[in-house]
């Protein structure tokens, strides 16, 4: 389940045989337009050559012939879909409307579910941020510039953000309402000793190290936070060794506010 460019949040590919798909059929259908295999794949968005591979395996697969090709001659050349050929365009055509109108009304029994639909909206979004936590906002404080919210988890772990006043408004925050607070991995630091220093970052969150996948650089090191939320950070290779990160080890994320990111539904 994913959303569209028009906001649906359920969404299934519709495929006949197993293999003729939304573009066989818009090749199709370009085809039965233009009479023109190298103007209907320009239509389709494919390659001359994709055009007729996918025409081609449709053929091969087919009872009777699904082109009629003609050379030349007085009436010029071209190609022109068969009878065989435009039943099936047909059906699919039926089938797609029904299919439409299935996920539609499946979309509309979603909505009568505020949690499990909540819950779908909150993973729908896309982004390069690796760590996404939703929760309700808190306080907020705005002043003339800048503007102070806090993001409440469901655990009661607290996330403090900063924007600009302009950005607070626009996003209407206002305390109860959900949100997302999402923080790019590069931006969080693992410590696991203060040695007695204190750190100007508005955000520390205590956990215990959960999972470390290494890669060939750089490694993404998990962090668990009471009440099962994880956090991840970007960590080197060398620095992993430093510190002696271990799974089982306890250690503190630290970012800050500014480094946070704040999302909401109109």
């Amino acid at each position: 389940m994913k959303p569209t460019s028009d906001g649906a949040l359920l969404t299934a590919e519709l495929k006949i045989a197993g293999r003729l798909d939304a573009r066989f059929f818009a090749l199709l259908k370009a085809l039965q337009d233009t009479g023109s295999i190298n103007r209907a794949a320009r239509t389709a968005g494919l390659s001359y050559k994709g055009a007729w591979l996918l025409l081609e395996q449709a053929c091969n697969l087919a009872n009777e012939p699904l082109l009629h090709t003609a050379t030349g001659g007085a009436g010029g050349g071209g190609t022109r879909l068969t009878e065989a050929a435009l039943a099936l365009l047909a059906a699919w055509q039926d089938l797609q409307a029904e299919h439409r109108d299935f996920i539609q009304a499946q979309e509309a029994r979603l909505a009568q579910l505020p949690a499990l639909h909540g819950l779908i909206r909150r993973m729908s979004m896309k982004t390069t941020a690796r760590n996404q936590f939703a929760g309700t906002v808190g306080a907020v404080e705005v002043g003339p510039v800048s503007a102070q919210v806090t993001i409440t988890l469901a655990s009661g772990v607290e996330i403090t953000t900063t924007m600009t006043s302009a950005a607070a408004q626009r996003l209407e925050l206002a305390p109860g309402q959900e949100a997302l607070a999402l923080i790019k991995a590069s931006a969080v630091v693992l410590v696991t000793d203060f040695a007695g220093w204190q750190l100007s970052a508005r955000n520390q969150l205590q956990g215990t190290l959960s999972r470390i996948e290494r890669g060939a650089v750089s490694s993404l090191v998990v962090l668990t936070l009471p009440g099962g939320s994880a956090i991840t950070a970007s960590v080197t290779n060398e620095g992993v060794e430093a510190l002696g990160l271990k799974v089982g080890v306890p250690a503190t994320a630290v970012f800050k506010a500014s480094a946070v990111m704040v999302a909401t539904q109109p």
